[in-house]
This record gives C-alpha cells, sequence and structure tokens, in this order.
C-alpha cells in the first residue's frame, strides 16, 4: 500500500475500535461510569509526574521554536491544572447522568404511546490545538455521556496528550472498562487529519477547538457532521453609567488573567461620557499587567503609549498581551459594533442602568451575554458543567459552553398493541 492508503487504514481501523467501543460503553450504567471516572481521576494525580515530565519535553520544542508566551501558556501543564484534570473528572462523577431521561411522552395517532428519551450521540471526533487539558475534558465528558471519542491533538503537545491518553485507557482496561472508548490519532499530520475528517463510516460528529484556521479548515472540508467551536473575540463594553472601580476590575481580569484562551476579552469598547475619565486608569493599569494597546483616534488621546488600532485590529482574537480599544458613543454604537466585529462567543456589559443592560443582553448576537462580570466566566467549569468539550458559536444542537446535555441527542420509542395504520 501507498503512504496514503496506510494512513487512511490506519485512521480506519481507530474508527472500528470506536464504534465498537460505543456499543459497549450502551451496557455501562450510571454507577459503572461514575466509577470508572473516579478511578481515572485518580490514575491522572498518580501519574502526574509522568504528565508532567512528557509535557516539560513539549514545552521546551515549543519554546525552541519561538512560539508565543500565550501558546506556551496554553501548552504548558502544572501540578495545579493536572489537579484541575483529575478534579474534572471527579465532578463529572457527582452530575445526574443524563442518559435515558425522559425528554417527553404523549399518546400519538392510534393510541401509540410515544416517548423523547436521551441518547448518546456515538462516537465522536475531536480536533484540537495545543491545550493537553481538553484532553482529559474531552475524554471524561464523552465518557460519561456513553460516548466513544478519538482525539486528536496538535503536534506540539504529542507527547503530553499521549501520556494523558495512555494513563486513561490503562485504567479502563485494569478496570474491566471499554478502552477503545478513549482513542488518540497519533498521526498528527494534516492528512491524517483530513481522513478523520471524512470518516461517515464510522464518525457520527467532529468537533474541532482552536484557532480560526484550524476551525474554518474543518468546517470547509468535513463531510462528517461538525459542531463549530468559535474563535473569541470577546468585547467588555463600559457603559456611561458604570461603576469604575469594577469596571476596572473586571477588565483586567478578563483580558489578563489568562489571555491565550477563547473567554479572554480582546476588545475594550467606552462611551464617550466617560472615556476621559476611565481611560486613563485603565490604560495604566493594562499597560502594567503588560497589554500592549491598539486605539482609536480618540481614545489614543487618554492612553499613553498606544498604538494606532487598524481595521484588522477590532476583528482579531489576539490570544495574547494586546487588546483594541475604541470610544462609541453610546450603547447603540457599541452594540453595532460587537455585532459587526465580535464572533458570538462572550460579550459582557459593565453598567448600573437596568434598561440599558436590557437592551444589550437583547440586542448582542452570542452565545453567552454578561452584565458586570468578567468574560472569563464562559466556562463549563463556571457555568457547573464539570468541564467542556468547547465553547459552540453556532446555533444549531449546541450554543455556549458544552457539556454532559450537549453531547446528547435523543430517539423516540415508540410503544403500540398491534396497530396498524389506516
Amino acid at each position: 500500500m501507498t503512504n496514503k492508503e496506510d494512513r487512511k487504514a490506519a485512521v480506519y481501523a481507530l474508527g472500528a475500535r470506536a464504534k465498537e467501543a460505543a456499543a459497549r460503553m450502551a451496557l455501562l450504567g450510571p454507577a459503572e461510569k461514575n466509577r470508572l471516572l473516579t478511578r481515572m481521576a485518580a490514575a491522572l494525580r498518580d501519574g502526574s509526574l509522568d504528565i508532567l515530565e512528557d509535557n516539560a519535553l513539549d514545552v521546551r520544542a515549543a519554546k525552541s521554536k519561538g512560539l508565543t508566551a500565550a501558546f506556551i501558556d496554553r501548552l504548558t501543564l502544572t501540578p495545579a491544572r493536572v489537579e484541575d484534570m483529575a478534579k474534572g473528572l471527579e465532578d463529572l462523577a457527582a452530575l445526574k447522568d443524563p442518559l435515558g431521561e425522559v425528554q417527553g411522552g404523549w399518546i400519538g395517532a392510534q393510541g401509540i404511546e410515544i416517548t423523547r428519551v436521551c441518547v448518546p450521540l456515538g462516537v465522536v471526533g475531536m480536533i484540537y490545538e495545543a491545550r493537553p487539558n481538553v484532553t482529559a475534558d474531552a475524554a471524561g465528558i464523552c465518557f460519561k455521556t456513553g460516548n466513544a471519542v478519538i482525539l486528536r491533538g496538535s503536534s506540539e503537545a504529542k507527547k503530553s496528550n499521549k501520556a494523558i491518553v495512555d494513563i486513561l485507557a490503562r485504567t479502563l482496561r485494569w478496570e474491566g472498562g471499554p478502552e477503545d472508548a478513549i482513542l488518540l490519532l497519533a498521526d498528527t499530520s494534516r492528512a491524517a487529519a483530513a481522513e478523520l475528517m471524512r470518516m461517515n463510516r464510522y464518525l457520527d460528529v467532529l468537533i474541532p477547538r482552536g484557532g480560526a484556521g484550524l476551525i474554518q479548515t474543518v468546517v470547509r472540508e468535513a463531510t462528517v457532521p461538525v459542531i463549530e467551536t468559535g474563535i473569541g473575540n470577546c468585547h467588555v463594553y463600559v457603559d456611561a453609567s458604570a461603576d469604575l472601580g469594577s469596571a476596572l476590575d473586571i477588565l483586567i481580569n478578563a483580558k489578563t488573567q489568562r489571555p491565550g484562551v477563547c473567554n479572554a476579552a480582546e476588545s475594550l469598547l467606552v462611551h464617550r461620557d466617560i472615556a476621559a475619565e476611565f481611560l486613563p486608569a485603565a490604560g495604566k493599569a493594562l499597560e502594567a499587567s503588560g497589554v500592549e494597546l491598539r486605539a482609536c483616534t480618540e481614545s489614543i488621546r487618554y492612553l499613553e503609549g498606544a498604538k494606532a488600532a487598524t481595521e484588522e485590529d477590532y476583528g482579531a482574537e489576539f490570544l495574547d498581551m494586546i487588546i483594541s480599544v475604541k470610544v462609541v458613543d453610546g450603547l447603540d454604537e457599541a452594540i453595532n459594533h460587537i455585532n459587526t466585529y465580535g464572533t458570538k462567543h462572550t460579550e459582557a456589559i459593565i453598567t448600573r442602568d437596568y434598561e440599558a443592560a436590557r437592551r444589550f443582553t437583547r440586542r448582542i448576537d452570542a452565545a453567552v451575554v454578561l452584565v458586570n462580570a468578567s468574560t472569563r466566566f464562559t466556562d463549563g467549569s463556571m457555568f457547573g458543567f464539570g468541564a467542556e468539550i468547547g465553547i459552540s458559536t453556532q446555533k444549531l444542537h449546541a450554543r455556549g459552553p458544552m457539556g454532559l446535555e450537549e453531547m446528547t441527542t435523543y430517539r423516540y420509542i415508540v410503544q403500540g398493541d398491534g396497530q396498524v395504520r389506516l
């Protein structure tokens, strides 16, 4: 066989294994899945040194390539982040199992009894970039919801992802679970990813998670149904009535707590009436944190050291210590700007005006709209989902942080008593 044929055969072999594992998953009850999730959490803790050693190799290689500090932060695992991965699995185990839940029931034509019941999606494919914690989160959510998952991470996190999946799969094997329910596509080439995108025979749904280039490529090239997780050009709009102290705290948290993630703020909009008071303080605080400011003509008057913003800056997901700044005439201009340049991910308003908050939440087209809170709250753990598999910015099937419910579908079960259609 040619290299291309070998690669396709290897990917499809994973698909066949995952399909068989998904059938075995249907035999596991809630108590058994929760037991296995808890054991996988303990195994991550026990294997944390191995995970961190392999991650250090990935990080060293990424640094040698000159990748950005924000990228390195996304790639890096620490003891605390490994603990968060383990805790996420335990949190999932503590949540109610959605499978088998009756979502509705009624009597149909000629007395047939119809119920709608929650069931797994089947086999999930996950293509994602350099965030190895996603490996554990995605595996846990898919396992809890009775799905098998094929994980394909980026080459930069190859060793980290393998260490995590090896631990999870080994735990399932030792504990009598279906180890092929969690599989890693070790081939990180684009050609292998392309085969995964077209594997309709085995894959029920594909979820990309990463930058704009990755997501657009998957949406464009996949023949498997895609749940599109979105990039985050997230805005913080400071309204005329805002508590400026609170607004500053929220802005700094939204931008600097972890700038390399999709729910970090990338754009600051400020009402003209408070620009002269708020912007100098905001500029000093942002620059003290190491944030580069790219500002409009008016706001640059209040911001020492700011650069002139370009049209591209207003639509950018920087994933770095950079923020665009613009003064707006009022709420309507802020809303229009956000709906023009935003990515339908997360948008925030800081205001003490109830009517302004109401109008903002009604008119902003985004998966999550916040009032007087940091954009960093758009997260599965913050929403009480235990973990998340991604944040969907589309409007069909799933929107916002995707937890257990979003990784299920439903089927109709019809009970009859010998009826034939008249």
